[in-house]
């Protein structure tokens, strides 16, 4: 029997930081990736093979996807957090679950006691040699990985959301393109201001690493997109809050913002944007109506009046893309980038929304309303602050992504983050994208 093994980890923002050279070195080949909603794309990726994204909670399996393969055992590890996140770790489940259903291979949920656990468990795996793969999902396991694959050459691993230092023959690295749904929720958050009638947003971000260097880049790139398209002002406030796990400190940079005129308020900084969320419900009770955004994971059901706009980080389609490589022989190592054309971000859908609310009902975390209050909520939300004109503009960006005439820079060190910054705030788009 082979089995293969998919460690799961929350690493929502340190995924792919290399601080040595800043952003991964991939290469490319083309896959066909079939959309979730109405058509089939040909899309390229950083892989040796044909893969396809898990598909979206509520949709059928793919009629593209490969036979079931019988006799292979999966196991996921979470990281300490385990299931119930109702964000990565849950993420990956789906992803697995996913690839459970389309082909037949067995899953085993194990969740490591510590951190000090994760080395001694990737050793004890490795060295039974019975298994296909190991795929490790979030920067925490990045050390671990570090220091087990050289001493197994002959052992698979797969690392998702993050990236090793160097490359591996035996780890395959994947990594998300954030500035394309930050450029996406860029256009989204402006309108949104707009139809509150001012022209501020801001976004309450995590340490200054380069993940949220790529959103930052990302996010004012939209707003000063739909400034262009629409010629509405914006003003754009950015604060790092330098912590990932402090919702006090989230509310308190939220509340700085909203006193300064921002009633837009973008969360990119783990559970510290959870305190953005009590900021927005808590001023727009006081009568100052402001709103907030997610990410990674649709966030709408913690409050959807007021967190209507979720952008998606689909760690589900990278943990399904891993064990269909690896079942499927085309595993190989190097770095594989997911953006919008492989369907590693959109923006939450209903679909997405009621899965996540339904899921948030079932652990006892949804209060005082059902997941199809949720969703008729979030619904009538979009439709009264985002125009027909900013979903517009949305798909225009969209498409310019998949067919290349939009492709972001990665930057390599802070002074050249600081310049692409410096050149988005005059409204010099081009200073965002690669030649």
């Amino acid at each position: 029997m082979v089995v293969l093994i998919i460690i799961v980890g929350v690493g929502t923002y340190f995924a792919g930081y290399n601080a040595a050279a800043g952003a991964p070195q991939t290469t490319t080949v083309t896959t066909t990736v079939v959309s979730t909603v109405t058509q089939t794309v040909t899309q390229t990726v950083t892989a040796t093979a044909t893969v396809s994204p898990s598909p979206t909670p509520t949709t059928s399996p793919s009629p593209t996807t490969t036979p079931p393969v019988v006799g292979k055992k999966i196991a996921i590890l979470f990281d300490v957090g385990g299931r119930g996140d109702l964000s990565f770790n849950d993420m990956a489940w789906l992803g697995a679950e996913n690839a459970k259903k389309d082909f037949g291979v067995e899953v085993d949920y194990i969740t490591p006691k510590s951190l000090a656990d994760m080395v001694p468990l990737l050793e004890s795996l490795s060295k039974k040699g019975e298994y296909a793969v190991l795929v490790l999902v979030g920067f925490l396991w990045t050390q671990p990985l570090e220091e087990v694959a050289p001493k197994y050459p002959q052992q698979k691993f797969a690392l998702i959301d993050a990236a090793t230092s160097k490359d591996y023959p035996n780890v395959a690295n994947f990594v998300f393109r954030e500035q394309e749904i930050a450029s996406l929720i860029g256009v989204l958050a402006s309108d949104i201001a707009y139809h509150l009638g001012t022209n501020k947003i801001g976004a309450v971000a995590g340490m200054d690493i380069p993940p949220l260097w790529k959103f930052h880049i990302g996010y004012l790139f939209g707003a000063k997109y739909y400034e262009k398209k629409t010629g509405r002002s914006i003003e754009f406030v950015w604060i790092y809050t330098g912590t990932f796990t402090d919702p006090a400190k989230g509310k308190e940079t939220a509340l700085q913002m909203i006193q300064q005129g921002v009633r837009v308020i973008y969360g990119l900084a783990g559970a510290t944007h959870l305190g953005a969320f009590e900021a927005v419900k808590e001023m727009s009770e006081k009568g100052v109506l402001s709103f907030a955004i997610g990410q990674d994971a649709s966030q709408e059901w913690i409050d959807p009046h007021h967190i209507f706009l979720s952008g998606m980080k689909r760690v589900d389609v990278a943990v399904y893309t891993a064990i269909k490589m690896a079942i499927s022989g085309e595993f190989k190592g190097g770095t594989y980038s997911l953006g919008i054309k492989e369907g590693g971000h959109d923006i939450a859908d209903l679909d997405t929304v009621r899965w996540f609310a339904e899921l948030a009902a079932e652990t006892g975390r949804l209060k005082d309303m059902t997941p199809d209050d949720v969703v008729n909520i979030v619904k009538s939300m979009r439709g009264k602050y985002i125009s027909e004109e900013a979903w517009s503009i949305v798909e225009e960006i969209k498409q310019k992504i998949i067919n290349g005439e939009i492709k972001f820079k990665f930057p390599k060190t802070h002074e050249e983050y600081e310049q692409i910054i410096n050149e988005l705030m005059k409204g010099n788009l081009d200073a965002a994208l690669e030649k």
